[in-house]
């Protein structure tokens, strides 16, 4: 087994390319645990240490680039507007603190898994991802970059370079919910993110997402359009109906059924709109 830690893009995507079949790590939190007991690819490539993959940064547009290298816990620790405490309310949420200073967001995304915490607070968001490559680089929404469960839209010879965030509204707040059977280092039922930003005392703007109820995390633009023009006094009794679920599919599994899903989901959207809502 051979380990490569390339410093720059250039290198790394030179080494990418050199090494057809290696395995590209940030962190590699997901990827060994999932060798179980078979034997480790032959060649690793670490981008951790890759220059251009570090940091968050603002854009000139008032909107922010997140390295693919950044760890939950610079995530947590940056100095971010109200807009992003959803993510940091997931990257708290993320495993253990171990797993926080050593995973990645970026990683997070390939990983692909239907319950990552990363990706509602993110689609909430409206993020896209950026894809390099020896031809040049690529933008993909975060929904049209996530295709299925454990699936991407990377390319052979791709990686994720960075998260884009877009400029948010001034008055943007957000918030992110988790059902899991215990506190920590669990998996989740079902969990919401939630931004919305409000005109004087009325809500102008929404976005919600939602994970673990679908192969990849779904917005819910039927709640998300109700919610325009709400009294921002007026949030009690239920705000989600059935109808405004019906882009979600829940599974059955040992963690509840699907039918217990919905109800979940229904109940942390109010609680996740309520929160967002009232900072």
């Amino acid at each position: 087994m051979s380990y490569h830690a390339p410093q720059t893009l250039h290198d790394a995507l030179g080494a990418i390319a050199a090494h057809g079949g290696a395995r590209i790590v940030a962190g590699g939190t997901d990827v060994f645990p999932a060798l179980g007991d078979s034997p480790p690819p032959a060649d690793f490539i670490d981008l951790t240490r890759v220059a251009e993959l570090r940091g968050i940064t603002r854009r000139d547009d008032g909107g922010w680039r997140i390295g693919a290298a950044v760890t939950w816990r610079e995530a947590i620790r940056a100095d971010l507007p109200p807009c992003f405490d959803g993510l940091k309310a997931a990257a708290r949420e993320v495993g253990s603190v171990q797993i926080q200073t050593t995973g990645t967001l970026a990683g997070n995304l390939c990983n692909a898994s239907p319950a990552a915490d990363g990706v509602p607070a993110l689609m909430a968001l409206d993020a896209t991802v950026e894809l390099a490559a020896r031809e040049g680089t690529r933008h993909l929404p975060l929904g049209e970059f996530l295709t299925g469960v454990r699936r991407t839209a990377l390319r052979p010879g791709e990686i994720v370079a960075a998260i884009h965030v877009p400029p948010q509204p001034e008055s943007a707040q957000s918030a992110f919910l988790k059902l899991g059977s215990r506190k920590y280092l669990v998996i989740s039922i079902v969990m919401v993110s939630t931004v919305i930003w409000r005109d004087g005392g009325r809500i102008a703007g929404a976005r919600i997402a939602v994970g673990a109820a679908s192969p990849v995390a779904q917005r819910l633009p039927e709640l998300e359009a109700v919610l325009v023009g709400l009294d921002l006094g007026g949030l009690d009794g239920a705000l989600t109906r059935p109808e405004h679920l019906s882009g979600l599919s829940p599974i059955a599994d040992v963690r509840g059924s699907a039918d217990y899903r919905r109800l979940a989901v229904a109940e942390l959207c109010d609680r996740a709109i309520r929160k967002a809502a009232h900072g």
